[in-house]
């Protein structure tokens, strides 16, 4: 029997882990798969075992793992990993194939840039848009954001795009955010290139709010799990195409 085992990065964020639990509820409503079920890597539970024996216990011979991570950095390429090489050598008998992360497409540039537009309305040479990573010291990711920058400028028409994270790679968003405020002409949009909601959206959002109580005009497009655009990647890689 088939099933779809969907891994969250988890977070302490109980809002964060209740968006997760939903956007996963309404993909596995367009899922034609018996056994679906959601796990984290980290710090919410079910956790990645936790889930594949959920999985096991209700029939599960055959499990598609379909990672909910935006782009390759260590926990793709190492931690899932880790814990699925145990997992199998637990279950020898059960089917594992395992997706890829959803990496640069322009579906997803397509669906920020229509965030942005419905944020802040049209947009122009005079304005300036901020992406914020969640930062990582993986070469291959930092390459990633730089794709996804040009990606954004060509969607946008305009330069004025930039970069920066939360953690583990530079700038910071204080510094990436002081930085475009002080040569935006025009208003600020930011992007959090993240899924759900958490800690790391609070700190962003705190940041924004700092600058709006100046009377700058700055825009949050909120998380991308909010375009449908996400759930219709997912389904894909649920159903195995």
């Amino acid at each position: 029997m088939k099933a779809v085992l969907y891994i969250g990065h988890g977070t302490r964020s109980k809002k964060g882990a209740d968006e997760a639990r939903a956007f996963v509820a309404r993909v596995s409503e367009r899922v034609d798969v018996p056994i679906q079920q959601i796990s984290f890597l980290e710090l919410t539970d079910p956790s990645i075992e936790e889930g594949f024996r959920q999985c096991v216990e209700r029939g599960a011979t055959e499990v598609t793992v379909v990672p909910l991570f935006l782009l390759a950095a260590g926990h793709i390429k190492q931690d899932i990993p880790h814990v699925l090489e145990s997992i199998k050598e637990q279950f020898p008998h059960v089917s594992i194939k395992v997706k890829d992360p959803f990496g640069v497409q322009g579906m997803i540039l397509d669906a920020v840039a229509e965030l942005v537009r419905e944020t802040a309305g049209s947009v122009g040479i005079q304005d300036q848009v901020l992406i914020v990573g969640r930062g990582s010291s993986d070469p291959d990711t930092l390459a990633d954001f730089g794709l996804i920058t040009d990606g954004i400028k060509e969607r946008l028409g305009i330069t004025g795009v930039s970069v920066c994270y939360l953690a583990a790679a530079e700038p910071r968003l204080q510094e990436g955010l002081t930085t475009v405020m002080e040569k935006a002409e025009g208003k600020v949009i930011v992007i959090p290139y993240l899924l759900f909601s958490g800690l790391l959206i609070a700190e962003v959002t705190a940041e924004i709010r700092k600058w709006a109580k100046m009377g700058r005009e700055i825009y949050h497009t909120g998380i991308l799990s909010s375009h449908r655009v996400i759930e219709d990647i997912v389904m894909e890689r649920a159903l195995g195409r």
